[in-house]
């Protein structure tokens, strides 16, 4: 599978989803996950976005301290974060990015991993770039929600057909062993369908796992 472009048939209404009900609930659990697991990567400082789109959740970091640069391949997406920010913008490849090494205290993958053609060779680059850490939003292949969209897909085609959801013991693996060095390491789930009263809770099963990973000789507690 090749990284999946998001075009000019999807780009300009990215954002309009985050304005609909459901994009409003999924966007208010999981921006509030993800805050709890930056406490680890904290305090802020330089931080890489690789798969920024629009620009919705740099726009967000940044809005928190962070130095934020965003990244991506897809011209069009990046046409929209330009429209809507005054971040720094580059265009670019997960799998080679354009940076030195450790150029970066953090870099963010928020649900990229599942669009690219290797999440291995993706967790390595950010690696080699980022000093302290990474913070990552992923789809979980675990959560009810997963398998109505994998439903929904056979139906009417959508960009979820071509994604690689991860199970969180998997995420985990991959991120440890892709890292080459000891980490500290927190993660959780959330958006659970709206049937189940456990939003907040411990159980694997949300759509989406944030997690924050931080190198050890950098840690905090």
């Amino acid at each position: 599978m090749g990284t999946v472009l998001f075009d000019e048939r999807i780009a300009p209404y990215y954002e309009g989803w985050f304005e609909t009900p459901e994009g409003k609930r999924a966007d208010r659990l999981e921006k509030a996950l993800l805050e709890r697991l930056l406490a680890l990567l904290e305090p802020p400082g330089t931080l890489l976005e690789v798969g920024c789109g629009s620009g919705h959740f740099s726009r967000w970091l940044a809005g928190r301290g962070w130095q934020v640069v965003g990244l991506d391949l897809s011209s069009p997406m990046l046409a929209e974060a330009r429209a809507r920010s005054r971040l720094p913008l580059v265009q670019g490849d997960a799998l080679a990015l354009p940076f030195s090494p450790a150029s970066f205290e953090v870099v963010a993958l928020i649900t990229t991993l599942e669009f690219l053609p290797s999440a291995e060779d993706a967790l390595a680059e950010a690696w080699r770039v980022a000093r302290r850490g990474l913070l990552l939003g992923v789809l979980n292949r675990l959560s009810p929600i997963a398998w109505l969209r994998r439903l929904q897909g056979r139906l009417h085609p959508t960009v979820y057909n071509a994604a690689r959801f991860y199970r969180p013991a998997e995420l985990v693996r991959l991120v440890r062993r892709t890292a080459g060095c000891p980490l500290t390491l927190r993660w959780g789930t959330t958006l659970w369908p709206r049937w189940l009263p456990l939003e907040g809770g411990p159980l694997p099963g949300g759509a989406f796992i944030a997690l924050a990973a931080r190198r050890e000789e950098t840690a905090v507690d």
